[in-house]
């Protein structure tokens, strides 16, 4: 009786304080509160119509208007060279000269057969007109001159390919060969390169590319000149590539170019067009998603996660064409933190236009 009666009050103890506990919970812990408002409370700027300067930078290449590798026709022994490493050379001037003895030789014999054999047709042609010698005796050297001189030209052909020449005119890089060196139809003698006039490739994303045509100017600077230099679009590929889904492009530049170097790098600036309410918002505030970008933007009060279509970005913001209006206010911090319907309260809010 005795354990029955401590077993019922062990009960009661229990069952009170399970009371005590159910009532205590049902009010909010003021800590818990205050850490609530603190990781809710978040900075953000009310987008405002802004004039934006569509100009995108893109990378390009400086080349040589006319650029080729010498090499010969023919393999052979060098006997001669005029490559002035550095140095200007017209269209047409001989570069390096291989040996060609033996050609020379050949030409000298078929030369002295013809006039041989030209004199022979000149006394059988008077012949012909006494009824001395058959007209097929003179058709047979006719036959052997018209023979003689088809030699004499691929003599000639032969030779020429002995010689190297500019093919335009042009400045000389570094020559590789020397007097004496036998080279082959694979041997690199120099290269040649017109830099009176330079080319400028780039390569534009696909959505820009129906702003590149001919004509178009474009601005670049090289790296350790602050200079701007301009250039004309002369031609594009009539394609995107696959892979990288750009277009390319080929510019002639305009400027003076004493002072610029084929092979360098460029940054180009491609100035779209002027727009003067765009939507802009900073590049921090935009939430990348697999196939999508969202914004959060303050709902009556609370967090409301709009997917956008961005635009131009820029240093340190971007253009959004759909998916907010002006007025809106968008969240700028905080965002990992944040959850749809996520109560906000902000300590700070931009109000100038970015």
């Amino acid at each position: 009786m005795m354990f029955e009666k401590k077993f019922v009050n062990l009960f009661t103890i229990i069952a009170f304080s399970g009371i005590l506990c159910s009532c205590h919970s049902g009010a909010p812990d003021k800590n818990t509160v205050n850490r609530q408002a603190v990781s809710l409370r978040v900075e953000g700027v009310i987008v405002n119509p802004t004039v934006l300067d569509q100009t995108i930078t893109i990378s390009g290449t400086l080349k040589p208007f006319e650029e080729t590798t010498l090499m010969p026709e023919v393999p052979g022994r060098v006997v001669g060279i005029n490559l002035s490493e550095g140095g200007f050379a017209k269209k047409g001037t001989l570069l390096v000269k291989l040996f060609d003895g033996d050609l020379q030789a050949q030409l000298k014999k078929s030369q002295a057969q013809l006039q041989l054999e030209q004199q022979t047709e000149n006394r059988q042609s008077e012949l012909m007109k006494v009824n001395g010698i058959s007209q097929l005796d003179l058709d047979q050297t006719i036959l052997q001159i018209n023979s003689i001189k088809a030699d004499i030209e691929v003599l000639n052909v032969q030779i020429n390919k002995t010689e190297v020449r500019a093919p335009f005119d042009g400045t000389i890089g570094l020559r590789n060969i020397s007097i004496g060196a036998q080279v082959t139809t694979a041997t690199a003698l120099a290269t040649i390169r017109d830099v009176k006039h330079l080319k400028l490739d780039f390569s534009v994303p696909e959505k820009y590319s129906s702003t590149i045509k001919p004509g178009y100017k474009v601005t670049f600077t090289v790296q350790g000149d602050d200079k701007k230099y301009i250039a004309t679009v002369m031609a594009t590929e009539q394609g995107i590539e696959s892979d990288t889904r750009n277009l390319n492009g080929r510019a002639i530049v305009e400027s003076n170019t004493t002072s610029l170097i084929p092979g360098e790098f460029a940054n180009v600036e491609l100035r779209l067009n002027e727009k003067k309410d765009a939507l802009m918002v900073p590049t921090e505030a935009v939430i990348p998603q697999a196939r999508t970008k969202q914004l959060i933007v303050a709902k009556n009060g609370k967090a409301s996660f709009v997917t956008i279509v961005t635009g131009i970005r820029n240093s340190s913001s971007v253009q959004v064409i759909s998916g907010i209006s002006p007025g809106d206010t968008v969240v700028t911090t905080g965002i990992l933190f944040l959850k749809p319907n996520a109560v906000l309260k902000f300590s700070k809010v931009k109000r100038d236009p970015i």
